[in-house]
């Protein structure tokens, strides 16, 4: 994955093939077998906020993850307009690999205006400055996974908040699955801000699938399941800054038939809710290969 936020820019940064079309590459050196799922979905939310004037940002996105992506070769994003408003524009991006249809967005586009207002509070965590690396957490677990974490997402900069295991929440049981992590691009953005909300979708991939598994005293990377994205949905409140620390505060409300399903508020350090996020991702056990 990009290993500095230059080159995170860089992978937003679509080549025009001709009106609506458009080819994203890959970071070199990745030792992913797959595409990440939030790649394809910034760069597909990218493609169509090109089709869309700028008085008018995206404030929801639901996508599917179709095939998983194949990162030796370019995607190609294709753009329909299918419509355009006196206040809402709507957009659908397909993502094309091998002939193959391997990702769907709709993204909806609306013209900023007055409104009511209201939102959730923060919750009250500890800061930044008192909340671990994530790796530094991966290590006392599994030194390797902290490795990896190192090498794959140099781009950001993500701090561990913490879950409610078991041991540690006694009212588990009225919320089986919350886990929460400081989160922000690892250098400065431009100030520009479509670029601003596809990083923010790129980031908002990461972490859900593992927080379906709080409660089953796993992580992502366990050879005991395997996991993938299946589908994801994303509501753009405010104007954010991806560069600017943010706490992603996940909650999983059910995991069943080997899908997990998690929702995600995500607020700005001063407290204002900047987006809302939703995934239901496979989370299938894998069964141990009999002993020769």
């Amino acid at each position: 994955m990009p290993a500095t936020i230059e080159q995170l820019v860089d992978l937003l940064d679509l080549e025009q093939l001709e009106e609506d079309l458009y080819r994203g590459t890959h970071p070199e050196g990745s030792t992913l077998t797959r595409v990440f799922g939030g790649q394809v979905a910034a760069q597909a939310l990218m493609a169509a906020s090109r089709s869309v004037p700028e008085e008018r940002p995206v404030h929801s996105l639901h996508v599917y993850f179709l095939l998983g992506g194949d990162p030796s070769v370019p995607i190609v994003y294709d753009v329909e307009r299918i419509r355009d408003g006196r206040s809402f524009s709507t957009r659908r991006v397909s993502a094309r690999q091998h002939g193959k249809v391997i990702f769907y967005m709709t993204a909806s586009f609306h013209r900023t205006e007055d409104g009511y207002e209201h939102q959730n509070a923060m919750p009250d965590v500890p800061p930044v400055d008192a909340s671990p690396a994530l790796s530094e957490v991966l290590g006392y677990v599994d030194e390797r996974a902290a490795a990896h974490w190192r090498s794959e997402w140099a781009a950001l900069d993500v701090r561990y908040v913490g879950d409610n295991r078991e041991a540690d929440d006694p009212a588990r049981t009225l919320v089986p699955a919350i886990q929460r992590l400081w989160l922000r691009a690892g250098g400065e953005l431009p100030d520009d801000p479509v670029l601003n909300a596809c990083v923010l979708t790129y980031i908002s991939d990461l972490t859900l699938l593992g927080s379906s598994l709080v409660p089953h005293g796993l992580t992502i990377g366990s050879p005991r399941i395997q996991p993938a994205s299946l589908d994801h949905a994303m509501w753009f409140h405010r104007p954010v800054r991806a560069d600017h620390w943010m706490l992603y505060d996940q909650t999983s409300p059910s995991a069943i038939g080997a899908r997990g399903f998690t929702t995600a508020n995500i607020f700005a350090e001063d407290g204002a809710l900047v987006a809302s996020v939703a995934q239901e991702g496979l989370i299938r056990p894998v069964k141990p290969r009999p002993q020769a």
